[in-house]
């Protein structure tokens, strides 16, 4: 009687087919908590704050391509189909790095000299305005988000199931990742991020822009998360104004599994917590799939609190 079935839970084996298909469908989910945590683990970086409105941006993202989306598709046919779904990609990318630019600049550059828990309260402020703000202007129902691509299993891959959402997702992140990596390793404004990160005031004296960096930083990070609500929508395609609360929140522990402030760390930390609420989920215990996000993040400060890539700091006095 010691049978777990006996008990009413779900027998926990599972074959290597159904292990590789929960491993897929955990790395698409992951890649959505990937693009966020960059955003919060790039403000982390250079301000030393939680963005905690990032999530709700990632909604405007969804909401622009659900606008965007029957204006912009019908102009490209033929060989130039496939440009429709990059061109409200980008579009979107674009409005949102807009808003997270004004966001800095409206609500948080006043409060940069007062105390951390200031700015912090602020930002939520910020998210329930976005969030009710949303219900106003959008409306408090879902809407079944458009489709910007056939959405198709592809062949060739046996037993296993990927669909062109999935590969487009997948594509759409590396890419991603690899021009954040470029910017901020290879490009002017990318060295002055790091030099502000490391030491704000002795880049003020070197002559960095301080103003121009973090709002660059804001908008960059905004655009990324803009990109993970497009990609979001389209493979769960109802969306809503609150539907950027938990996976904001979710995208945060994985900004801090990987260790805040480093970008591989945010990536690698989304694609974790992807796969294992997808594990957890895929098991039969589907109830206890959005607290696993919590039972890590408490893990985590326990017993690493800086995270899988991060570096324990010395404070100065």
């Amino acid at each position: 009687m010691d049978d777990k079935r006996f008990l009413g839970y779900p027998p926990l084996r599972m074959t290597s087919t159904e292990f590789l298909q929960q491993l897929i469908n955990g790395l698409s989910l992951g890649v959505f908590y990937a693009l966020i945590a960059l955003g919060y683990t790039m403000v982390y970086g250079v301000l030393r704050f939680i963005n905690f409105a990032h999530g709700d941006v990632f909604m405007i993202g969804a909401f622009c391509g659900y606008y965007l989306s029957p204006r912009l598709l019908p102009h490209f046919t033929g060989w130039m189909t496939p440009l429709g779904p990059i061109s409200v990609l980008v579009l979107t990318m674009l409005i949102c790095a807009l808003l997270g630019i004004a966001i800095e600049k409206i609500a948080y550059r006043p409060l940069r000299s007062r105390p951390k828990l200031t700015v912090l309260i602020t930002a939520i402020g910020v998210s329930l305005f976005l969030e009710y703000g949303g219900q106003f202007v959008f409306g408090a129902d879902p809407k079944s988000f458009p489709e910007l691509m056939p959405d198709r299993a592809l062949e060739g891959t046996g037993a296993l199931t990927i669909t062109t959402t999935q590969l487009a997702a997948f594509i759409v992140t590396i890419s991603l990742l690899v021009a954040l990596t470029f910017i901020v390793k290879r490009t002017r404004l990318g060295m002055a991020m790091r030099a502000l990160s490391n030491n704000a005031t002795a880049a003020a004296l070197m002559g960095v822009n301080i103003d121009t960096v973090v709002s660059f930083t804001f908008g960059l990070g905004s655009a990324l998360a803009g990109a993970g609500g497009i990609l979001f929508a389209l493979s769960y395609p109802s969306i809503d104004p609150l539907m950027g609360l938990l996976p904001g929140i979710k995208a945060f522990v994985a900004a801090v599994l990987g260790g805040i402030g480093n970008i591989p760390g945010a990536a690698v930390g989304g694609i974790v917590l992807g796969v294992v609420e997808t594990f957890v989920g895929g098991s039969g215990f589907s109830t206890y799939r959005d607290a696993i996000a919590f039972a890590l993040l408490i893990i985590i400060l326990l017993f690493r609190p800086t995270g899988i890539f991060g570096r324990a700091q010395i404070e100065k006095v």
